[in-house]
């Protein structure tokens, strides 16, 4: 029997190459449902919700599900690693990243009634989920799953199984959640200590531990999921080796670029909580030495520098080199 191979791909193809993914199509579907229910909530209450939120959720978070699914890349998955590879980081790094951004869990708080919020933040507070999304535990998670999905049947698996790889798909995109959706929400969904200094060195550990798998697949001797590339390989595709070391880089390449605007993130979060530390404190002095003024002390005296209001040697002294002046 011949087998009948797809083109080889070209830029043109990979863009022009659309298949629908039913479950995730599903996905997409009730993920972006309940955030645009949730922005449409909180603008009827009189309160407003950033646009760049909005469009980070949309366009990065799910419009990376969408092209990591649906795409060229799906298209071509079963033929070629490469397409795979990119597949599997999208949705571990990059959809996760722009989900986060969109701050869902802030969102659920603010757009369901009291009794609803209340629920949400008792769940970000249970055991079960404070472990899972622990720093340290969820960046173990997320190696752990991309190591067991290329060094073990898992892979080779879901390429003959279906149902395998869109769970493959979830299994990816929960793990990449756990991670960055803590660390980037509003709500205090991770432990104490984890201050804005702390996200910051997390951040940057876990990229470098996100760079771990795509060096392995890189440099690994042994083929991934070979017998299935090897069997369905097409007399146009590199070979099977030269395959995986370009699904290795792209994973790095990926992995790499993820990291940077994600730190980039959490620093501009430290900026704005230090501002907003800031204003409180000065808020808090100027309420502390307001009434501290004697009585019938008007604006102008509370201002004037000391040297016009205090009596003494050094006083006079600048008082005098201010007149030289």
């Amino acid at each position: 029997m011949s087998a009948v191979y797809l083109p080889e791909p070209t830029v043109g193809r990979l863009l022009g190459s659309w298949q629908p993914d039913v479950p995730a199509l599903l996905l997409v579907a009730v993920l972006g449902g309940l955030y645009g229910w949730g922005v449409v909530r909180v603008r009827r209450r009189g309160r407003s919700w950033p646009p760049a939120r909005l469009a980070a959720f949309v366009l990065l978070g799910l419009g990376t599900i969408v092209v990591a699914t649906m795409s060229g890349l799906a298209a071509y998955d079963h033929e070629l690693f490469w397409p795979a590879a990119v597949q599997n980081v999208g949705l571990d790094l990059l959809a996760p990243l722009g989900l986060a951004l969109g701050d869902p869990l802030r969102l659920a708080v603010e757009a369901l009634p009291e009794g609803g919020a209340g629920r949400v933040r008792r769940v970000l507070t249970g055991r079960l989920v404070r472990l899972l999304t622990f720093p340290l535990v969820s960046t173990v998670l997320v190696l752990a799953t991309e190591l067991a999905v290329y060094f073990t049947p898992y892979f080779a698996t879901a390429l003959r199984v279906g149902w395998l790889h869109e769970l493959m798909y979830l299994h990816l995109l929960a793990a990449g959640c756990l991670f960055v959706l803590p660390v980037l929400t509003r709500e205090q969904a991770l432990p104490a200590w984890c201050t804005h200094p702390v996200r910051a060195a997390l951040v940057f550990l876990d990229g470098v531990v996100d760079a771990v798998p795509g060096l392995v697949v890189m440099t690994h001797g042994t083929l991934i999921a070979g017998a299935w590339y090897l069997h369905h390989a097409p007399p146009w595709s590199p070979d099977v080796h030269h395959d995986q070391q370009l699904g290795g880089g792209a994973m790095l390449g990926i992995s790499e670029l993820v990291a940077l605007p994600f730190l980039l993130v959490v620093l501009a979060q430290w900026v704005r909580a230090e501002r907003a530390q800031t204003a409180v404190l000065d808020r808090r002095l100027d309420g502390e030495l307001a009434p501290a003024a004697p009585a019938g002390q008007g604006p102008a005296e509370l201002v004037r520098p000391w040297w016009e209001t205090e009596e003494g040697e050094v006083a006079e002294r600048v008082r005098r080199q201010g007149r030289g002046d």
